[in-house]
């Protein structure tokens, strides 16, 4: 009884901060500004389907790149000491202690058209490059400011595999490489979702990195939302459709992902 007493916190917070604002925004898509009930808030949504295939698009390629960079990043960590695992965790998850605004503001200082690495080219007798207003930027601040959540997930996957399974891998005759490709990286793979997952939702509804590296040119979702609700083209049922069109697309993108972890590989089975 006391267990169900102390779930009861828990309960209140996700309805008024998860169900209620949820509902809030699936009223909001399906009423118009009279609030009669309505589909062409979400027909509406189809007039930006551009815009949805560059974010999901923009979102992948820093996810991949965030998996790329992360895994073995992960993978030296986890091999290396306690205390310099501890070391070089902190080192990673330094950054974001600095507040999310200020570490996007510090790109836009490197990568502005006469900022530190421009005057650097120049200083060398290179021409100047063009990075800042470009999609290259919008995927550098993602997986910038992402990165550590792909890494983390992986590094806690491999602190806790167990060493004996590899060490039965190399008893029967298993090389490095395949130790790697059928023990290593089929156990990693809960750490590899969880990570994928974190860096895609958030890099496909992000709208400060789009707004302050990609320039008006490269809208992303997050930016036609913000638009709906706080800027000028002020529509909010609007904006909640597209909101719950985007919340469709993540949940499926997420089943996908869940497909390819079936618990087999978490409970240390070699894959043949």
């Amino acid at each position: 009884m006391k267990s169900k007493k102390a779930c009861y916190p828990y309960v209140v917070w996700m309805v008024l901060f998860v169900v209620v604002p949820m509902l809030m925004v699936v009223f909001f898509a399906f009423t118009d500004k009279s609030g009669n009930f309505t589909f062409q808030n979400l027909l509406g949504v189809g007039q930006y389907s551009n815009v949805f295939l560059r974010s999901i698009w923009l979102g992948a390629i820093a996810t991949v790149i965030c998996l790329v960079l992360g895994f073995p990043l992960a993978y030296l960590i986890a091999r290396t000491g306690r205390k310099s695992q501890n070391v070089m965790v902190m080192l990673i998850m330094l950054p974001m202690w600095m507040n999310f605004l200020l570490r996007t503001y510090a790109w836009m200082t490197l990568l502005e058209d006469n900022g530190i690495l421009n005057q650097l080219f120049e200083a060398v007798g290179l021409p100047k490059l063009q990075m800042i207003n470009t999609a290259g930027a919008v995927v550098l601040g993602m997986v910038y400011n992402y990165l550590p959540f792909m890494i983390l997930p992986i590094y806690s996957i491999l602190t806790k595999m167990d060493s004996s399974v590899i060490e039965a891998a190399q008893d029967l005759g298993a090389d490095k490489r395949q130790v790697f490709l059928k023990v290593t990286l089929p156990m990693s793979t809960p750490g590899i979702i969880s990570g994928v997952t974190m860096v895609f939702v958030p890099a496909v509804s992000t709208f400060i990195i789009s707004k302050m590296l990609g320039g008006g040119a490269n809208l992303l979702i997050g930016d036609l939302i913000d638009m709906q609700f706080l800027g000028s083209a002020y529509n909010p049922n609007l904006g909640s459709a597209i909101s719950l069109v985007l919340m469709v697309l993540i949940l499926i993108c997420m089943g996908i992902m869940n497909q390819f972890d079936d618990g087999e590989e978490s409970n240390g089975g070699l894959m043949i």
